[in-house]
């Protein structure tokens, strides 16, 4: 899952703030040390896409304890990877100006502390994976956690501008261990839905790399805002919206999607379009700020959240419009 997800333009030392803590800290503080580990905002976007999935696929609601084991496996399994993240960056981390707050990098929690928590609740998320849904979603859930952990932090963050693109299959993974939690198998709208994250998280990544690109520069992460021209990337934003947008639409002649969902799709999608030529028009003119594109970077989550939320409204609201012999409905 990626996530989501940098620096000072003078490479100068790190703020007071950034400096370890060497006095003794306490229980409520800990806690919180420890649960901005798991980056709790990108945890919640995943499971965004985990319950309406679910939903869907199941063309009702599932049992209570499949969504609750499938919710905390997910969600433990995506706090893992990011604790993990912030292990591996923690000497980037320091030097990025909207990462300088994290508790490796204030002292908040040690190197040590931080991969015993990974491991832990890692374990756990599959455990829970195990016991709560089937084997197929746990091995999923192993998965993901490899992608982000080992392919994205480790191998393609520090070393291409393809980085995020690649990488960001583990966040795609959520829609197939749901997907696979209540029917047991993974489908061809599952595979869509895979599809549409991926396509997504390139026009959502790429704009905030425009605001932040002199962190990441700084820190040598070639992320695409930081070694490409602003054209470059809302050109790329571009064409990315329109494939998500695209792809997004495939669940209709599969025979899945009602029209609620395919409203919404058109919509939203139609919007997420438009602002992204909104933003390669603005990056032509000479007195362009890369802090523009965050429009995009926000609207983005917008429209993946109402996507997956008509996901979850479309079963109950009539029926596929190209319904297919087989398909439930």
């Amino acid at each position: 899952m990626p996530s989501t997800l940098d620096a000072q333009s003078a490479a100068s030392p790190a703020p007071s703030s950034a400096r370890p803590v060497n006095r003794k800290i306490g229980f409520k503080r800990k806690a919180a040390a420890y649960v901005s580990l798991t980056k709790p905002r990108v945890m919640e976007l995943l499971l965004v896409t985990t319950l309406p999935t679910m939903i869907f696929a199941q063309r009702g609601f599932p049992d209570v304890v499949t969504m609750i084991a499938t919710m905390v496996g997910g969600a433990l399994a995506a706090g893992s990877s990011a604790a993990f993240n912030c292990y591996i960056d923690r000497d980037i981390d320091k030097l990025m100006n909207r990462t300088k707050k994290r508790p490796l990098v204030t002292g908040e929690v040690t190197p040590r502390e931080a991969l015993i928590f990974a491991w832990s609740i890692g374990v756990m998320s599959i455990a829970i994976l195990l016991w709560g849904t089937n084997l197929l979603a746990a091995g999923l859930g192993v998965l993901a956690i490899f992608f982000y952990v080992v392919v994205y932090s480790l191998i393609l963050k520090r070393r291409t501008e393809q980085n995020i693109v690649w990488g960001g299959i583990a966040g795609c993974f959520p829609v197939l261990i749901a997907w696979a939690a209540v029917r047991e198998t993974v489908e061809w709208p599952a595979i869509v839905l895979f599809l549409i994250i991926f396509l997504w998280t390139p026009p959502h990544y790429w704009p905030l790399s425009l605001k932040y690109k002199r962190d990441y520069q700084a820190a040598d992460v070639p992320m695409l805002g930081a070694v490409a021209s602003a054209r470059v990337v809302s050109s790329q934003v571009v064409l990315y919206a329109w494939a998500t947008v695209a792809c997004s639409l495939l669940l209709v002649p599969l025979g899945w999607a009602g029209i609620v969902y395919t409203a919404v799709a058109l919509v939203a999608g139609g919007w997420f379009v438009y602002e992204s030529h909104v933003l390669y028009a603005e990056s032509q003119k000479p007195e362009y700020n890369d802090k523009k594109a965050m429009k995009v970077f926000h609207l983005s989550i917008t429209y993946l959240t109402l996507v997956f939320v008509a996901l979850a409204v479309d079963p109950f609201v009539g029926s596929p419009l190209m319904p297919v012999p087989g398909i439930p409905s």
